[in-house]
């Protein structure tokens, strides 16, 4: 018992100990560009498929739609 109880401790201080993770998806615009060279990166703040390709242009890179994208917009009206 005493081992089981040791050994949920020693994996609950590891876990609390490593870095998390950046957000990759940015929620807020709807089209994403991820290089692959150099540093193999995601991006997510691009407004228009158009835009993307711009930037992308000459790099090793693709850009996609975002499915993380939560478009805002006016609540529904009740009657």
């Amino acid at each position: 018992m005493r081992a089981l109880a040791l050994a949920i401790l020693a994996t609950g201080t590891i876990c609390t100990a490593l870095p998390a993770m950046a957000q990759t998806y940015n929620p807020n615009y709807p089209v994403c560009l991820q290089v692959y060279v150099p540093g193999n990166y995601v991006s997510c703040r691009f407004t228009s498929i158009a835009r993307c390709n711009a930037t992308a242009s000459g790099l090793a890179a693709t850009c996609y739609a975002n499915p993380y994208y939560a478009p805002r917009g006016r609540a529904p009206r009740g009657y």
